[in-house]
């Protein structure tokens, strides 16, 4: 019997009988050296207990000094100066020269403008007239019709009846033609300074271009195995301002002294016509006497 119970056999089916009941009855003993730390959540501060409360400074309100944004202007002439300014720095001396030349340029055209609206080079009736009374044999008001006037082709057929009066015909001719010139050159003044700068202002933007190249090259060479496209190209963009600035004065000034000298011809073609006119009526006292 003793020898049953201390059996291998038997203890193995007891061991087996009872793991399954402790199992049940009781949980695994686990060591608290293996269970996962939690995170402690974090404190809480006490509101009902604050130093705010207890502390008069702390508690007073915090204002701040209002914050002013600074003026944004948008003045659209003030940064066209900017840009100018800009354009006259990165233009270097030759395009001062050409500003130069623009100012001059609009204070030209504005100047001859004023001038032959002065000298009648769009007012015609009253020349006209005259020598229509002319041609009708009035020329007592012919003469009457033209004194005093400032235009141009009053002036040439005013001294024309004069002459045709006071000189035998060929004097009078010779008269009539001196203050046609005389006064057919004076409106042409200040179209030789058109044309000058129409020619130099392209000249002077080359030059600047021209200029600025060799600079551009010369950094480039300073630079050595070290340059950068991006330098040549800024000196080049920059030389080239000097060229596109003095076409853009060339090209009005060429444009202005074209239509001045289109108006002066025909102030000249409508002397012409008039003068023609009264020495084609003008019949000498001497024909007057024979023809009677």
């Amino acid at each position: 019997m003793a020898r049953l119970f201390f059996s291998p056999s038997f203890m193995l089916a007891t061991l087996a009988a009872t793991i399954p009941a402790a199992a049940q009855d009781t949980p695994p003993n686990i060591p608290t050296d293996f269970a996962p730390s939690l995170p402690s959540p974090p404190a809480i501060p006490d509101t009902t207990t604050s130093p705010v409360a207890s502390d008069p400074i702390a508690a007073a309100p915090v204002t701040s000094a209002p914050v002013t944004p600074e003026p944004v202007t948008n003045d659209p002439i003030q940064g066209a100066i900017d840009q100018a300014i800009v354009f006259l720095q990165d233009g270097g001396p030759s395009i001062w020269a050409i500003a130069g030349l623009s100012v001059i340029t609009t204070a030209l055209i504005l100047w001859k403008i004023w001038r032959l609206a002065l000298i009648g080079a769009w007012s015609k009736g009253r020349a006209r007239r005259a020598v229509n009374l002319f041609e009708d044999g009035q020329l007592d008001l012919a003469q009457r019709a033209v004194a005093g006037r400032l235009g141009v082709r009053s002036k040439a057929v005013s001294a024309a009846l004069h002459a045709v009066r006071t000189y035998p015909e060929d004097r009078a001719r010779e008269e009539t033609t001196r203050v046609a010139r005389r006064e057919i050159a004076n409106a042409g003044t200040g179209l030789r300074a058109l044309e000058l700068i129409a020619t130099i202002a392209p000249l002077l933007g080359l030059l600047g271009t021209v200029l600025g190249m060799i600079a551009a090259f010369q950094a480039l060479q300073e630079a050595g195995s070290r340059a950068d496209p991006a330098l040549l190209a800024g000196g080049i963009w920059e030389a080239l301002l000097t060229t596109a600035a003095g076409m853009a004065v060339a090209i009005p000034a060429s444009v202005a002294l074209t239509w001045f000298e289109a108006v002066i011809d025909r102030i000249r073609r409508d002397i012409e016509d008039n003068v023609t006119r009264i020495f084609v009526a003008y019949e000498p006292v001497a024909l007057q006497l024979a023809a009677e």
